[in-house]
């Protein structure tokens, strides 16, 4: 029981424990194969900010050769970084305003390597963006907690799960499983899964909500454990759904996972379904995450 977890044995941490306790060594952070992996990945505000800085930075450089080459500059004034610095950017954008032209060869030379950098960056930039805009998500809602209460007399474990946008996923299906610490008849430590068996796992057509269940029964990894129990064998629940979106046809994808905490025993969901005056079904995500005692 007192030996320490070997990293090649922590198996199916979920994002809640991946990031915060697994420290990766021997493998690089950044790796120019998975440069494009790694910019679809950033945030839309740190790609903007890099695209911005590597725009003023390629019109640095140019601006500083432009300099380099004397007064190759018409109509700028000599030595001035500032008008370099923007015939620099009238050519990358291939703007030309005629204010500012090419004055000898070795102009002409540092301009045509810079149009081909601005057509290429360019492409690279706008490519880039159409591709993280048109990139398939999935906007799925998952409750915070799940809880475990009877459900035709047997305890249930159970959790929401709602489709955000007003269109329907097709075929959409639901795993879940159970990630917990466990010791071998070797006294080897393992973080072992086990799969939840779901009353549905599958849903033809996910419009709204859909509550999951679980029963705990004699063959579930559940069967007999306490709450004290789950968060001494640090259990998490890990969730995660796949579908077809409906309106762009592409296959989408969810995750989610519960930890020790977030599973209430006894609680059970509070009733989001009622009808309106005129009898029309009426769905209150207000109350979505709200749970009641039995």
């Amino acid at each position: 029981m007192g030996k320490k977890p070997r990293l090649s044995l922590l198996l199916g941490l979920s994002s809640k424990t991946l990031s915060s306790r697994v420290v990766r060594k021997g493998i690089s952070r950044f790796d120019w194969g998975n440069l494009y992996h790694w910019l679809l990945n950033l945030s839309w505000l740190k790609y903007l900010a890099l695209a911005s800085l590597s725009y003023v930075i390629s019109n640095t450089l140019f601006a500083l050769m432009y300099l380099a080459g004397g007064n190759c500059i018409q109509n700028a004034r000599p030595g001035s970084f500032i008008d370099a610095f923007f015939f620099s950017v009238q050519t990358m954008a291939t703007i030309g305003y005629g204010g500012m032209s090419p004055a000898n060869t070795y102009a002409n030379i540092v301009v045509s390597i810079e149009a081909l950098v601005g057509l290429l960056g360019v492409a690279m930039v706008t490519g880039l963006a159409f591709a993280r805009f048109s990139l398939p998500t999935a906007k799925v809602l998952f409750s915070r907690v799940a809880v475990i209460s009877p459900h035709d007399g047997i305890p249930t474990l159970m959790f929401r799960t709602a489709n955000e946008r007003r269109n329907s996923i097709v075929e959409a299906q639901l795993w879940a499983t159970l990630i917990r610490n466990e010791i071998t008849a070797e006294g080897q430590f393992m973080r072992r899964l086990h799969d939840l068996q779901l009353v549905r796992s599958r849903s033809p057509i996910f419009a709204l909500t859909w509550t999951v269940m679980h029963p705990i029964n004699e063959m579930s990894p559940l069967y007999g454990l306490t709450p004290e129990k789950l968060a001494e064998q640090e259990t998490e629940i890990l969730v995660t759904m796949t579908g077809l979106d409906e309106t762009v046809s592409q296959m989408i994808h969810a995750r989610h996972s519960f930890v020790a905490r977030e599973i209430l025993w006894n609680m059970r969901f509070v009733d989001i379904f009622s009808r309106s005056s005129d009898g029309r079904r009426v769905i209150d995500y207000n109350q979505f995450h709200d749970v009641t005692p039995i």
